[in-house]
């Protein structure tokens, strides 16, 4: 059968939905505009660290208490903080860097349900785009702070690793904070992941675990104690692809 005996009718390209292409093309120029805008306002947050974490946390618990002391200990270690911007842990995190030396960064997403902005950032960008906001997280992070959370936590936790895992950007810390909440993932990583050959062994070597809010900040600094906190002109040529 011939390729375009197999094609629906809407694809065909003797007929094209004009109105449909040029509201593409349009969104095209928007994700352009939005990645443009988020670009020029950060470009100048260097050495971050991206937490995240739930937005369902309330603020009494323990996690958002760990979350603040963390964000508050790595900001007046001179690391800018970003978060989701949100409430939760994204909330605790912002706020933590607020009341610390260096900026506090919101990368708040449109959504119908969960999302608003907390009033703890002294820079706040808003994205329509998930994915143009996960290449933000990424892009200015020296480090990655990974607290308890769901669905969202573990796209951006998994997004992480296979960037680095896959070489599409430097290698990073990538820190998990509460054993007790990650020790089922990390089990099925070992014990399916990695014993099926899903994974190599050395994956598991792109992930720590850390308890502790100042262990979680020497972690970050023995990492760079051999290498400034910029991107290498090596590093900068594998990134280009992704970020």
């Amino acid at each position: 059968m011939s390729a375009a005996k197999k094609l629906p009718k809407i694809l065909d390209p003797e007929l094209p939905n004009k109105k449909y292409s040029a509201r593409e093309s349009w969104r095209a120029f928007e994700i352009m505009a939005e990645f443009v805008e988020a670009t020029e306002r950060m470009k100048e947050i260097t050495p971050a660290v991206s937490i995240f974490g739930s937005a369902r946390t309330p603020p009494d618990h323990p996690y958002y208490k760990l979350t603040e002391e963390i964000a508050r200990l790595l900001s007046d270690a001179g690391f800018s903080v970003i978060s989701g911007g949100g409430p939760g842990i994204m909330e605790a995190a912002n706020k933590g860097a607020f009341h610390g030396k260096s900026p506090s960064i919101g990368l708040n997403i449109e959504l119908p349900h969960e999302q608003k902005g907390n009033e703890f950032q002294d820079i706040s960008q808003n994205f329509q785009h998930f994915f143009m906001r996960k290449v933000m997280f990424v892009k200015y992070a020296s480090a990655y702070v990974v607290m308890p959370g769901g669905f969202g936590t573990l796209d951006e936790l998994m997004e992480a690793l296979t960037l680095i895992q896959t070489a599409k950007t430097r290698r990073i810390p990538i820190i998990l904070v509460h054993e007790p909440f990650w020790r089922g993932m990390l089990a099925w990583f070992r014990d399916t992941l990695i014993a099926q050959g899903m994974a190599s062994p050395g994956d598991m070597d792109l992930i720590q675990v850390i308890d502790k809010p100042h262990e979680v900040v020497e972690a970050i600094f023995k990492h760079y104690e051999t290498r400034g906190f910029e991107p290498s002109p090596a590093e900068q040529q594998i990134m280009q692809f992704y970020l």
